[in-house]
């Protein structure tokens, strides 16, 4: 469904208005499909107008598709003792059965009440286990990370499931053939690669966030009515190389300062060489951005910040009513809600923490390439409340007391003597969506054992499984 925003914005400072008079161009018919399987970061994904809801319904049709999970007890106990899936017993179980607080010594730990794996990220792991459980003698592949998390990758991997990542070149997957199963992650497949395993004859794994899926349908219907997609993401990233391979014409913005360029360039044209040069390896081949932004709609990276998405949204808005007046506006802008409730559940929570004045430093607990933790250490770091990113334990040694970290925007830093032991402190802790509660319980462990050498661990005590959307109660 169309809808446009209820807020109407003011015009933004250092936009001007168009008053040529242009008459609006044509969009140019739709670039045939080719199977490519590379990224859009290599440069080789060919833009193509493809009906993705039918595409997805012929992968049903093959018999060889699967994309929900089975809740199979057998995949789901070993998850637990690989400690990839929620915690049942150790310290986050038993901290979610007591407000979320929990006090060891002179330590205070506050968990966010948002945090960790949510529930598309838990799906998919369940799935990659279900595949190895129900085919136990095939070769299983997943065409990327299926999560953002280390831990769990290693897991698959030390269940012979080989991921294939993009080596810069593309992505080879000539030594997939018939009868092998392939897996799609968390973040999803491209077009190309959905329409090259559907003619493989391979046993296909579905586990692609069905808010990615949502995502997928609006890019579906900006195709479906000749609306070029502005993408709020990261060109790079797994999820908006698949999102973006839905739509024939589309412009990766990255962030806010990317937004206004392009709204100045809606509004009073610019240097076209200039546009395509910054925005190389973020737009569709054969962008042409004099001919193809005059109508927009807005599709995002699930993991981006929310309120610089609705930012965003509001930008364009703003830029198309200006230029069209309001009685138009409809017909040039497209706004469909595809915020993924579980990011925005996890960075709110924490923009509630990090006010917490008795909170004295966070700990983001993710993998360093995971987009959703960097935006957690992020709104720490902006409120200038010290915070130290971890993806795993492993970056804490306790005998020197020091902490491998990785700051919001990619620094790696080493600090020692971050922790004050002798003194009472309160930490905040939060993890990222692709994060798994052993991870935080094992980084807290470190924490407890710096301010207390004779800390042994936590008792286990069994606080029942987390529910799911999707499972049998």
């Amino acid at each position: 469904m169309q809808t446009s925003m209820t807020s109407r914005p003011a015009a933004f400072t250092g936009v001007k208005p168009r008053v040529d008079g242009a008459a609006l161009r044509p969009v140019p018919l739709p670039r045939a499909l080719v199977p490519a399987v590379q990224s859009v970061a290599a440069g080789a994904t060919e833009a193509a107008q493809v009906d993705g809801r039918a595409l997805r319904r012929s992968l049903n049709q093959t018999g060889r598709y699967v994309r929900q999970p089975t809740n199979d007890p057998v995949s789901q106990q070993r998850m637990d003792e690989h400690g990839v899936g929620y915690s049942t017993n150790g310290l986050v179980a038993q901290m979610r059965t007591q407000g979320n607080v929990w006090k060891q010594g002179e330590v205070t730990v506050k968990l966010a009440k948002a945090y960790g794996y949510c529930w598309g990220v838990e799906r998919a792991v369940r799935m990659a286990y279900e595949a190895r459980q129900a085919h136990p003698d095939k070769k299983l592949f997943v065409t990327n990370e299926i999560i953002h998390n280390p831990e769990v990758n290693t897991r698959l991997q030390e269940m012979n499931i080989e991921i294939i990542e993009d080596s810069g070149k593309g992505k080879d997957y000539s030594r997939i053939g018939g009868g092998d199963v392939v897996i799609f992650p968390a973040f999803g497949a491209t077009v190309q690669e959905l329409t090259d395993f559907k003619s493989r004859g391979v046993q296909m794994v579905d586990t692609t966030c069905p808010w990615v899926a949502k995502v997928w349908n609006s890019v579906d219907t900006h195709t479906r009515k000749q609306y070029t997609s502005i993408i709020h993401g990261k060109y790079s990233h797994e999820e908006t190389i698949a999102t973006a391979s839905f739509a024939s014409n589309y412009v990766i913005v990255k962030d806010l300062k990317e937004a206004q360029y392009l709204c100045d360039y809606i509004l009073h044209g610019g240097n076209r060489e200039e546009f395509l040069a910054k925005f190389a390896k973020a737009v569709s081949k054969g962008f042409d951005p004099d001919a193809m932004l005059d109508r927009v709609g807005l599709a995002n990276q699930t993991t981006m910040l929310k309120g610089e998405t609705e930012q965003i949204g509001k930008m364009l808005e703003a830029t198309m009513m200006q230029k069209y007046g309001p009685a138009e506006l409809n017909k040039h802008f497209m706004l469909m809600d595809t915020i993924c409730d579980a990011t925005q559940e996890r960075q709110d929570a924490l923009y509630e923490m990090v006010e917490d004045p008795e909170v004295d430093f966070m700990i983001v607990v993710g993998g360093f390439n995971s987009s959703n933790t960097s935006h957690l250490q992020e709104i720490a770091e902006h409120k200038g409340l010290p915070s130290f990113w971890v993806d795993s334990s492993a970056r804490i040694d306790v005998e020197s007391n020091t902490v491998l970290h990785k700051l919001a925007h990619g620094e790696l830093r080493e600090t020692k003597g971050w922790l004050t032991p002798g003194k009472a402190v309160t930490i905040g802790i939060t993890s990222g969506a692709s994060t798994p509660d052993r991870a935080v319980e094992e980084v807290m462990h470190k924490v407890f054992k710096i301010y207390d050498p004779a800390f042994g661990g936590i008792a286990p005590k069994d606080c029942g499984r987390v529910q799911t959307p999707g499972e049998e109660h």
